[in-house]
This record gives C-alpha cells, sequence and structure tokens, in this order.
C-alpha cells in the first residue's frame, strides 16, 4: 500500500521533473527504515536516463520539498533511472519491446477472454498487435488495462 503522502509528492515532482526534460515514473516513500527513504524513479523521454539526469532531478527536487515543507521530518532522497519496467506505457516502450513475450489484461473479455499472452506486434490509436504461434491477435485499445513483459510460455 501507498504511503498517504506519496500523491502530493508527485504532483510536486512532476513540473521539476518536466521542467528538467524528465518524467516520473514511480515514487516510493519507505517509513519502515530510519530515516525514511523516498525514493523517485524519473525517465529521459529522449535518450537513456543517466547519471546526470538522477542528479540534476535530485537537486531541483530536494529543493522544491523543502521548500513546501512536504515532509516535515529527516529522509533521505534518492534519485534513479527505473530500468527495464515490467509495465509498458510509452510509445516507445511498445517500439522498444516489439517482439517480445507480453501479456495483457483488458477492462472486460474480448473473444471470452480478459487476459491475453503473446508476442507483440505493435499498437495503434486503435489496437494493440499480438502474435499467438504465429496467429494474429488484434486486441481493441480502449479495453487495454495493463502490459506487461511476460515469462510465462505462450497459450
Amino acid at each position: 500500500m501507498a504511503h498517504p503522502l506519496v500523491p502530493q509528492i508527485i504532483d510536486l515532482a512532476k513540473p521539476v521533473a518536466a521542467s528538467l526534460g524528465l518524467e516520473v515514473v514511480s515514487a516510493i516513500f519507505k517509513t519502515n527504515q530510519s530515516p525514511p527513504i523516498l525514493r523517485v524513479d524519473v525517465r529521459n523521454p529522449q535518450h537513456d536516463t543517466g547519471l546526470d539526469d538522477c542528479e540534476r532531478m535530485s537537486t531541483a527536487l530536494e529543493a522544491a520539498l523543502d521548500a513546501t515543507d512536504v515532509i516535515p521530518d529527516a529522509y533521505v532522497l534518492e534519485v534513479s533511472s527505473p530500468g527495464v519496467s515490467e509495465q509498458l506505457c510509452s510509445d516507445r516502450d511498445f517500439s522498444a519491446f516489439k517482439g517480445f513475450l507480453v501479456e495483457v489484461r483488458l477492462s472486460q473479455p474480448h473473444r471470452g477472454k480478459q487476459e491475453w499472452v503473446g508476442t507483440l506486434s505493435g499498437r495503434d490509436q486503435e489496437s494493440l498487435y499480438l502474435s499467438q504461434k504465429g496467429k494474429a491477435i488484434i486486441l481493441p485499445r480502449p479495453l487495454v488495462e495493463l502490459v506487461r513483459l511476460s515469462d510465462r510460455l505462450e497459450t
């Protein structure tokens, strides 16, 4: 369960990241450690996220957090790259992982199934395209809730 301050932190971090040409991917506040650790993952949409991106975000976000006093007590700020995420979100993700095995969860059943596993062929505004054992599968994009990399066998 996410810490109740995480939505506020993300709201504060997004414009800071945008001003640096970055995107906030996620935030986790680990309060079970002393001092608590706030981890914010950022991504550079133009190229691989580097140490310089993380350092710039860390400096800017620390100043913004201190100015608002969202976190009143001492904490440690960690800014990092999320690395390869299991979940595919951006056009860049779908392009980079074309040909990889993915699991797809739909908001409601399509052709009798709500979960699909197949090789990612692509996506456009209307559809998500998979291949299952050479057979083309077209899923309506408005029904797609989640697409993530899979380590399961194709079914």
